[in-house]
């Protein structure tokens, strides 16, 4: 019955996230069989911390234009495919990947407020590495009001969790932290930044908006934007697991 409940919740979730385009057809395919693993495998108090993440960082994405539009099918596995993954593994493992579901969605509650509200209102940024000012947008770059978000963001997961007693605040708030900061270095550092020949503007992606490939100008080839949300949220159910034990 909790699977067929489960089922239902995160199939009705992810229409009205696909209806008001929060998500693309295949990223919510995704969103319901990660939502349908949460609730079946850990019930209402996994089921609330995950709405702690989705609901108030899709209304953060809406609010603030994000440049990523609907989140496709990668986009959604990379900020909940290692808290489906713990949720699983907390049926038999008990504590340490309760507190790791709860991290990863920390993780990337964090690093969603950090970045829609840095982009909108924290004017111009820095490198987290150098500390020299970057282009707005630029992976890696952080204000003092997206850094205040990003700590906002992981709180929101944690004392979420910490009120359904599914894991201790400060391992889960700490976990997030930690994935949020691990998102920002790699961004600076190995993840891909390229080069549009058509445009003479740099951007991250293979083909940037004008159709035009791009070239690899600085970073690991396939080290882009999803690959640095996945090890994020693996850091922080790695932290959050861990400061438990």
């Amino acid at each position: 019955m909790q699977l067929g409940i489960g089922a239902a919740m995160a199939a009705a979730v992810a229409l009205v996230a696909l209806r008001s385009r929060a998500l693309s057809a295949d990223g919510a395919v995704a969103a319901f069989v990660v939502g349908t693993i949460v609730f079946a495998a850990g019930g209402w108090p996994a089921a609330a911390v995950l709405f702690a993440f989705f609901v108030p960082s899709s209304l953060l994405s809406r609010i603030g234009g994000s440049r990523d539009g609907a989140r496709r099918v990668w986009q959604v596995l990379a900020n909940g495919g290692v808290a489906a993954l713990c949720v699983l593994l907390a049926v038999r493992g008990g504590a340490p990947f309760a507190a790791g579901f709860a991290g990863a969605f920390a993780a990337a509650s964090a690093d969603t407020w950090g970045t829609e509200v840095g982009l909108r209102w924290g004017g111009a940024p820095i490198s987290i590495l150098t500390f020299r000012p970057i282009p707005a947008g630029r992976s890696g770059g952080i204000t003092l009001w997206g850094s205040l978000a990003t700590l906002v963001g992981a709180l929101c997961v944690a004392i979420t969790a910490s009120l359904v007693h599914l894991a201790p605040l400060k391992s889960v708030a700490l976990g997030g932290i930690a994935g949020a900061l691990l998102d920002s270095i790699l961004g600076a550092s190995l993840q891909a930044l390229r080069w549009c020949p058509a445009c003479a503007s740099e951007c991250e992606t293979q083909r940037h908006r004008c159709g035009t490939p791009t070239l690899l100008r600085r970073g690991v080839s396939w080290l882009e934007n999803d690959a640095v949300n996945l090890a994020a949220t693996f850091c922080g159910a790695l932290v959050a697991a861990l400061l438990i034990r």
